[in-house]
């Protein structure tokens, strides 16, 4: 028997990487403990926790993380209108803090020297999880089996992960009719790898797990209302029936937008770790929710701290999610702007759901930055037009010396540009 190496508490998926790893950290003498976080992903737990028994795992940990994983990381984000490249939503970044935060507390609780993942050397996963690991308990030491040479090297592809798991008797599922990687979450499901590396390929129609398509989905629109406070969702009314719980509204929502095909993307996009990768992702409530609230925006914050916000929080916090610097001070700092550009965004949004759109149709609210007399064009509603001569001949100063010292020059502003800018 090979030499105690320490108690590890592992990330445990019950897939066959994780399983693969659990046995080979016993197999380097250490004793395994095995967690998994309950974050909403549809999980046979039981049968997870049955396997990692069977494996060698010495104790088995299930936190159910929903709540958190909600209150703490979605909602925010959503008060930020966060999103990566303009089009990812975050949904894998945004679970790693809660997950990376429950498996610390068990950490300490059990005494483990080391943590594990089973993330691969170049995605950011590794990332995201080992500095949250760090930002929680400084002196922790991490074991990252595809970042080991002698791990690797034994294991260069999927065939000898197969090989070793029927060495081992581990039981796992052949999935060559799907050759993709799949992590999901109550915010959304991605896939990678596989087929998928090619950037050309269209994911197959089965692969996509959580959302009806375009064609499946219902000809009848389909017409809800969400109530935000404070920047948050309070209550959603869909079909008569009225959600108000935190979880229950984004439960709520996911099952709207899976109806209706409301999600989906497949990007290109760069990874932290400097690489580029193709994703696939489904993130149905999410996506309903974000248009809600970026809407509601329009009519109750204050242009300027709108302005703000969009140009450092929303940016700043969606670098920090993807990168992984959720317990930093600058994320901090980030978040406690949060609430107080989210102080006026009260008011009721009506949504209209079909095949694939999250359609706006109407807003309201009380907090009186929006005045239909004053913007209205029948009727004057206090606001003075001659005013708009003085705002117009300060604001065209600087236009007309720029444009003065062009012609000055024989550049002309009526002269036509290149593609580059350059005066033709």
């Amino acid at each position: 028997m090979p030499e105690n190496a320490g108690r590890v508490l592992l990330a445990y998926s019950g897939g066959l990487d994780t399983s693969c790893i659990l046995a080979w950290l016993i197999e380097q003498g250490y004793e395994v403990y095995a967690f998994m976080a309950d974050v909403g992903q549809e999980e046979d737990f039981e049968a997870a926790r049955v396997k990692a028994l069977k494996v060698g795992a010495k104790k088995f940990f299930l936190k159910d993380l929903k709540r958190e994983f909600v209150t703490e990381l979605i909602y925010p984000a959503v008060q930020a209108n966060c999103i990566y490249e303009n089009v990812y939503l975050l949904g894998t970044s945004l679970a790693r803090p809660v997950i990376a935060r429950g498996m610390i507390e068990v950490a300490e609780q059990e005494g483990c020297d080391f943590v594990s993942h089973g993330c691969t050397g170049k995605g950011n996963d590794q990332v995201r999880f080992e500095l949250a690991f760090y930002g929680l308990k400084p002196d922790i030491k991490v074991v990252a089996p595809w970042r080991i040479p002698v791990f690797y090297n034994r294991f260069p592809g999927r065939q000898a992960l197969l090989q070793y798991a029927a060495e081992k008797n581990i039981p796992v599922v052949q999935t060559a009719s799907k050759p993709w990687s799949t992590d999901e979450n109550l915010f959304h499901i991605s896939y990678e790898a596989g087929i998928l590396e090619d950037p050309n390929t269209t994911p197959p129609d089965d692969m996509w797990k959580l959302t009806s398509s375009l064609e499946a989905a219902p000809a009848t629109p389909e017409r809800i209302t969400i109530e935000f406070k404070a920047g948050l969702p309070i209550k959603v009314v869909a079909d008569d029936k009225v959600y108000t719980d935190a979880v229950d509204i984004f439960d709520a929502l996911n099952a709207l937008g899976r109806k209706h095909g409301i999600g989906r993307i497949d990007i290109v996009e760069n990874r932290f770790i400097g690489v580029k990768s193709r994703g696939c992702y489904e993130s149905p409530g999410a996506t309903i929710l974000r248009a809600a609230h970026v809407d509601l925006e329009g009519l109750t914050l204050d242009r300027n701290v709108r302005a703000l916000r969009d140009q450092f929080t929303t940016v700043a916090f969606s670098r920090i999610l993807y990168n992984g610097h959720f317990f930093t001070p600058e994320r901090e700092f980030i978040t406690s702007a949060i609430p107080t550009s989210q102080r006026t965004v009260n008011g009721i949004v009506r949504l209209k759901l079909y095949k694939g759109n999250v359609v706006i149709e109407g807003r309201e609210s009380e907090e009186g930055l929006y005045d239909s007399q004053q913007s209205s064009m029948d009727e004057l509603g206090g606001f003075e037009p001659t005013d708009a001569s003085g705002f117009i001949a300060i604001e065209s100063i600087r236009i007309k010396k720029w444009a003065q010292a062009n012609n000055r020059k024989g550049q002309g502003s009526v002269a036509r540009e290149d593609v580059y800018g350059a005066r033709a």
